[in-house]
């Protein structure tokens, strides 16, 4: 509210100035002061952050590649230990638009046979948008590609929440703990460099990637199923982070959550891909390709639960 004209400000009440973020939120000026002290800590990766500074609360902080780049990401101090790199989120902003603008994560170039790694942002250094709207947008930072990590958590967390709502409000959170990316280079840049998501890269299961068991920090394996459509439950076992699934067209996806295909129907749990999926349909292609393949979130048949669809994935390492 505004100070009527002609009252004077109480000079000691001053002393705590308030500012306003865009979260409508009242931040003190000392807060705001102890946030700005992040910028001068030195480490590529939330995990170092919490072993060499003793950080241990959740939020944005500053983190520095190998080269020199400087960039700013969503550490999570408090899962399993804490330590966690929020890399990449993937999210799905238009279920209708197939493989346009805004799937950065398939093809923003529409289906074409003559793009078969689509945009091939899971293999490359590209990065595009900002750790606080990685619920709102795609995301994807340099610790993509220079942390050396050893494990990942995931969160999936409704469209648009703000940050300081992810954690208490996602539908499900896991993590691995099998140190699995020691054996593939350190990072998901790396291992899809072994498996590459795209069309025409192998045939239906006997070419999938690893399927990884997680732990459950919210959620079960069950419930982990059935987010996705009831068709999809006699194709996948739930409690595993699984990467490059191939569907029975021979087109690649880059991650499933939660679950392992047994099937090859890949396209309707699975998230992410190549440039091209064969079978033409109408309701294919896309970050979340095939999820509203029988209606938006009627979770009937192959269409996964609108609680699912309307969630960013966020992709995490330690």
């Amino acid at each position: 509210m505004n100070t009527p004209r002609n009252v004077k400000s109480d000079p000691s009440k001053m002393k705590t100035r308030q500012v306003r973020t865009p979260e409508d939120s009242k931040v003190s000026l000392d807060r705001l002061e102890e946030l700005k002290k992040r910028a001068v800590f030195v480490a590529r990766s939330c995990k170092e952050l919490r072993e060499r500074y003793q950080q241990s609360e959740d939020g944005l902080y500053y983190l520095i590649t190998a080269t020199g780049v400087v960039y700013q990401t969503f550490c999570d101090m408090t899962t399993a230990g804490g330590g966690w790199t929020l890399v990449a989120s993937v999210h799905e902003d238009n279920i209708y638009g197939k493989c346009t603008l805004g799937d950065r994560w398939t093809s923003q170039q529409g289906n074409n046979a003559n793009r078969p790694q689509g945009d091939g942002n899971w293999v490359n250094m590209k990065t595009f948008g900002t750790a606080e709207a990685a619920t709102a947008d795609d995301y994807k930072n340099p610790g993509y590609y220079d942390i050396q990590a050893e494990d990942m958590s995931v969160w999936h967390v409704p469209n648009n929440s703000p940050m300081n709502h992810w954690n208490l409000g996602a539908i499900m959170r896991y993590h691995t703990e099998r140190r699995f990316l020691s054996l593939y280079g350190g990072n998901l840049y790396q291992l899809f460099q072994r498996y590459p998501v795209k069309y025409n890269a192998g045939a239906h299961l006997a070419d999938n990637g690893p399927s990884i068991p997680v732990v459950y920090d919210l959620g079960n394996k069950e419930a982990s199923k059935m987010f996705y459509g009831p068709a999809t439950c006699g194709e996948t076992e739930g409690g595993f982070l699984s990467f490059r699934a191939i569907n029975a067209e021979r087109a690649a996806t880059a991650i499933c959550s939660g679950v392992k295909p047994k099937g090859g129907e890949v396209d309707a749990y699975c998230v992410g891909g190549g440039g091209h999926f064969p079978q033409g349909d109408p309701n294919q292609c896309g970050d979340f390709v095939s999820f509203a393949w029988n209606g938006y979130g009627t979770h009937v048949s192959w269409s996964a639960a609108k609680e699912m669809l309307e969630s960013a994935v966020l992709l995490f390492y330690r």
